[in-house]
């Protein structure tokens, strides 16, 4: 142990209360020995650092700090080196407001369109999302704090995330779900990773023991530190003895108090907490040199143009019919969307950050060298329909020659705690599509969200630009990419299906009740659209360009490929070029292409570059349930480069020895997985996969509700009290929603309806504990005035208790029983 010396000096319970918070965002310090608390912020695409009243749920606003993209946005760059020079940036803030460890990136797989924080995680693809995450984790810790790559595992839902259990087998979790936190672990070097609220395969992952310890400790050599999400701790020892060290926020000590009694009792030995609190100290202690190391003033205009850059880079150019864009200078154009008055730049929940500027569309118009003649809202972006708004912005666009229109999803639809309820963008915006189409049929949408949405309407517009989720100087960096200040490059991170129903997820997303099961096992996005060769509206890695690009010579050998790219338009760019390859074998089930390799390259006119893209570990193995580890099967490889999915300009092959073990598979049990059709799987063939029967998946009604049920539960209740309150709860969220009161209706489902019972504990900060959940799910099963006063018995020991340890908060005592 590192810091061996000062532990020793420690009592157990001082060593137990480095374990949790000592507030909402910052760790306990131990003043007589020179520990220090440090600071934990929300911190994905932004600082988000509340310098009062702290929440984990965006309703306070938070310092001033650099808004840049969202990682949904910055993912479409496929620039690595981009997104380390943001970090750096956002390193560099972090250490200006004395920020030990930001709370980001997320890189959960984008397994449904429909996931709500789908804004915040970068690729259906792994590899993509790894390589992305580990060069924004180099930048934000090149100024000495740490990263917290989150959320560790499998949490690709919002609904009844702190409590729903992930069934998915153990290829599919290693290949795709796992991958990108192995290269961010790995590569990036993160210091810190944060545990999802969700169960795997029945264990709540800061318990789960495999993922934990064997996978993350084990194979990956982790030596960094685990916490908690906020909230996110089920049974405190359990994740202890699984290596996590911080739980967050603070539980006014009960947990802490767990700990000491397990020990003990002599359940867990204190070796166990001295290994975690060395692990907590190395953070404390690294991370604080920072501070005075480091300037603590930022350049705000330096990093507003670095935010403004980085979305230049990612805003992809989806379709432009008759080459519309970019705009000619003397083009009459007619503004039109309630996202060009109030621009969509950000999501919502835990990761709102409040802009240092934000630049308005309508205000910098002049600049940019569009010849604006005028605006109309065209919609409201709540949805509530207006034919006099569309009457209005059709009157506008007769007399323009060229319509921009600004659409996408507003704030509460993609929130943090929600998901999505359909892929569609509003209907009163599609009538406005519509309508503006019949009379002036040159119209360029300008779209921004977070994730993919269905486009039925895509032949009413001539031109496509989409910002995604573009931070504060989104709205600059678009107008100059339609006016062609800026070519663009973006390229999509995910792709996007026709229609929902064409989703591989789409009969099992999300899990309702007890759990959510993965059948379509690896052939999420494009490895199942690819496979089972479905349409879709864009392929994943497609995005067009002012120019074009030409492929040639490819060379392949044992280490690398190598080929020409040459642009052959008339004005320079840059181009991603994306690495695809394809076993020829049949033995083993794969996705026909998978990414394992990609760069951007900037090309002046008639330029041609040699572009080399190296092999690594992760080019040819699949990972075997049989040996329990990464194999590599001798077989023929397809080599494809290719500027999509869909559009592969070169090949070439390969023959790979391989390690030559046992197949894992019989192909005849699994034929969905063989075909890649695995959109509907039964329960059968799942459990093939699986390798065992599949637990219950429904609620069991019968039973009294316990620690982790939810209000949701409450109907099937005993207790008249709590089915009163199950269906209050749900009048409240519909009645506010429909009254437009949507963010507070939005914060009922999330903080109270999937809520398990032990959360009121968790997320309290001591004014609730677990003594008084049991009163509440006393009341909850049916005798209410018996829980009741349970309730009120123990809040009034909690009051008692803590008054007791405010009054000797300064006095520490040792084994014998001496102040120290």
């Amino acid at each position: 142990m590192k810091y061996k010396e000062i532990i020793n000096k420690m009592t157990r319970e001082e060593k137990a209360s480095l374990m949790s918070g000592k507030d909402f965002w910052q760790t306990m310090d131990v003043e007589r020995l020179g520990i220090p608390n440090i600071f934990l912020a929300d911190g994905p695409h932004g600082i988000r650092k509340q310098a009062e009243a702290a929440d984990h749920l965006g309703l306070n606003e938070s310092i001033p700090a650099t808004c840049f993209p969202t990682a949904a946005t910055v993912a479409n760059s496929w620039n690595t080196e981009l997104g380390e020079q943001m970090g750096e940036y956002l390193g560099k803030e972090a250490v200006a407001q004395k920020v030990n460890v930001l709370l980001g990136p997320g890189i959960n797989m984008k397994r449904s369109p429909l996931a709500g924080r789908n804004f915040e995680y970068f690729s259906e693809d792994p590899y993509l999302a790894g390589k992305l995450a580990a060069g924004m984790i180099k930048g934000i810790q090149f100024h000495g704090i740490s990263a917290c790559v989150k959320h560790f595992a499998v949490n690709n839902q919002e609904e009844r995330r702190m409590s729903i259990d992930t069934i998915v087998d153990e290829r599919t979790l290693r290949e795709i779900y796992l991958t990108a936190f192995e290269i961010a672990v790995k590569e990036g070097k993160t210091k810190t990773v944060m545990s999802a609220y969700n169960m795997l395969n029945g264990e709540y992952t800061n318990e789960n023991t495999h993922l934990m310890k064997e996978i993350l400790r084990n194979e990956w050599d982790y030596e960094g530190v685990v916490v908690t999400d906020w909230g996110g701790s089920n049974d405190r020892v359990a994740g202890l003895v699984a290596g996590n060290e911080l739980e967050m926020p603070t539980t006014a000590g009960e947990t802490n108090r767990e700990i000491v009694s397990a020990i003990e009792s002599g359940k867990i030995s204190e070796e166990v907490l001295d290994e975690c609190v060395d692990r907590l100290l190395d953070l404390v202690f690294t991370t604080e040199k920072a501070f005075k190391e480091e300037s603590k003033t930022i350049d705000k205009k330096e990093h507003h143009q670095m935010a403004q850059k980085v979305a230049e880079e990612s805003i992809v150019l989806l379709k432009n019919e008759e080459n519309i864009l970019p705009l000619q200078e003397d083009k009459k154009v007619a503004v039109i969307g309630d996202f060009a008055k109030e621009a969509r730049y950000q999501g919502a929940g835990s990761s709102i950050v409040n802009p240092t500027f934000l630049d308005n569309t309508l205000d910098s118009l002049k600049e940019s060298g569009i010849n604006s003649i005028g605006f109309e809202q065209g919609f409201d972006r709540y949805g509530k329909k207006s034919k006099k708004k569309i009457d209005k912005a059709c009157a506008l666009a007769k007399e323009a020659d060229v319509v921009l229109l600004y659409i996408g999803l507003d704030e509460v639809t993609e929130a943090e705690g929600l998901d999505r309820q359909s892929m569609g963008i509003p209907e009163n915006q599609i009538e406005l599509i519509h309508a503006l189409h019949e009379v002036n049929p040159n119209v360029v949408a300008i779209l921004s969200c977070g994730a993919a949405v269905e486009m039925p309407w895509i032949n009413k517009v001539k031109g496509l630009v989409h910002a995604y989720l573009s931070g504060q100087a989104g709205a600059k960096a678009i107008q100059r990419i339609v006016t062609g200040q800026v070519n663009p490059s973006g390229k999509l991170a995910e792709t996007y299906p026709l229609r929902y129903e064409d989703t591989p997820a789409y009969h099992h997303f999300p899990g309702k009740e007890v759990s959510v099961e993965y059948r379509e096992g690896p052939f999420i996005g494009y490895r199942y659209y690819d496979t089972a060769n479905v349409n879709v509206l864009f392929p994943f890695g497609y995005g067009l360009s002012y120019t074009t690009f030409a492929y040639s010579d490819i060379q392949v050998n044992k280490d690398e490929v190598q080929f020409n790219i040459t642009n052959t338009g008339e004005v320079s760019g840059m181009e991603v070029a994306q690495l695809y390859v394809g076993c020829q074998s049949e033995a083993i089930f794969r996705p026909k292409k998978e990414l394992k390799g990609f760069t951007k390259v900037f090309l002046n006119a008639g330029e041609t570059k040699t572009v080399t893209i190296p092999f690594d570990d992760k080019t040819f193995r699949y990972f075997n349930v049989i040996t329990n580890r990464w194999e590599i099967e001798t077989a023929n490889y397809n080599i494809m480069i290719g500027t999509s999915i869909a559009d592969i300009r070169l090949e070439g092959a390969i023959f790979i020895e391989g390690t030559n073990v046992p197949y894992p598979y019989r192909k005849e049990k699994l034929p969905s997985y063989y075909s890649g059709k695995a959109n509907k799987v039964s329960v059968e063939e799942f459990e093939a996969l699986l390798g065992h029967k599949l637990p219950e998946s429904k609620w069991d009604r019968t039973r009294p509700l316990g620690y982790n049920d939810t209000i949701a539960q409450c109907r099937y209740a005993k207790g008249l009290f709590a089915r009163f309150a199950f269906k209050l709860i749900k009048f409240s969220h519909s009645f506010l929603w429909k009254i437009g009161k949507r963010d507070t209706a939005n914060l009922i489902m999330m903080s109270v309806y999937h809520m398990p019972f032990r959360g009121y504990a968790r997320m309290t900060g001591g004014i609730i504990n677990m003594p008084m959940v049991d009163g509440m799910l006393i009341i909850v099963n049916g005798n209410f005035f018996k829980g009741l006063r349970h309730v009120l018995r123990e809040r009034k020991k909690l009051v008692k208790a803590q008054k007791k340890a405010e009054g000797t908060i300064n006095t520490v005592k040792d084994d014998k029983g001496e102040v120290l």
